[in-house]
């Protein structure tokens, strides 16, 4: 698909508002960049959330391992990537720092900035927000990026909302790499067998032969395609119906990946017939 002409004027701006961008929530959330809208190293990423059922666009591949890691989290409730902040409150900030606020420099006209993700937490019976902006930690070495990210700051401030960078530093490597193996299997349950997926459920929490002898094992029983009982595991896994320590890489090899199977499972309705 072909970018969308880079460079800001009123008009577009004003476009971006009326087409909905940086409104909504969840399915409905229309984020204010999408990867058509800059330019890309080709590292961008369109992804179906789990949390959300729609398509992000993360814009760089820090911002999709961090992505993950927020599908992942039970806590989380929304997430809303390239979300727009008020011009006419980061102009005053700027303003009141004496910080040249981003503009276009083609167009002088005044940009507006964005904060990569707002995050929609549920504690109990209490829903907080946390901004987070992605960065990798050699770019924060550059005063410009900072007197960007104060701006950006103190927005977070005024509405009250916890901000925060976040860092390589910050993104475990083995449950990033867990999750995106389990990524596409969330969507499977329109094509699976509950009787199967049941069947495995309980093949797997009775044996202690290493995983992957048990799942080729489970589809020659079954007179299954090679790779069925691959897929509903990781289903299993994606849908926390099977649990395991997602910071401890998934070794399919070995009997070191430690598997937990809550006992609702089996008594569960959707799982049923």
């Amino acid at each position: 698909m072909s970018k969308r002409k880079i460079g800001w004027t009123e008009g577009k701006i004003a476009r971006y508002y009326k087409e909905g961008r940086g409104q909504g929530e969840l399915s409905n959330y229309k984020p204010w960049l999408t990867i058509q809208d800059v330019p890309s190293d080709g590292r961008a990423h369109r992804v179906k959330g789990w949390t959300t059922n729609r398509i992000h666009h993360l814009l760089s591949d820090m911002e999709y391992n961090y992505f993950c890691l927020l599908d992942w989290a039970d806590e989380v409730i929304d997430i809303r990537e390239q979300f727009p902040l008020s011009r006419d409150i980061t102009l005053s900030i700027a303003e009141e720092k004496s910080i040249r606020h981003p503009i276009d420099s083609a167009t002088q006209t005044p940009i507006v900035m964005t904060t990569d993700f707002l995050i929609t937490v549920r504690k109990e019976k209490e829903i907080i927000y946390f901004a987070r902006t992605v960065k990798e930690t050699k770019e924060l070495d550059s005063s410009r990026v900072i007197e960007k990210f104060e701006i950006e700051r103190e927005y977070w401030v005024k509405q009250g909302v916890d901000w925060g960078i976040v860092t390589e530093k910050e993104l475990p490597k083995d449950a990033i790499d867990n999750i995106k193996w389990l990524y596409s299997a969330y969507f499977l349950s329109d094509d699976l067998d509950k009787k199967l997926l049941h069947s495995l459920y309980e093949t797997l929490s009775q044996n202690s032969m290493p995983i992957l002898q048990l799942l080729q094992k489970f589809d020659e029983t079954f007179n299954l395609a090679n790779g069925s009982a691959l897929s509903m595991f990781k289903y299993m896994l994606a849908h926390k119906i099977i649990k395991t320590n997602i910071t401890k890489k998934i070794d399919l090899m070995s009997n070191t990946t430690v598997l937990e199977f809550p006992p609702n499972f089996i008594t569960e309705k959707r799982w049923a017939n």
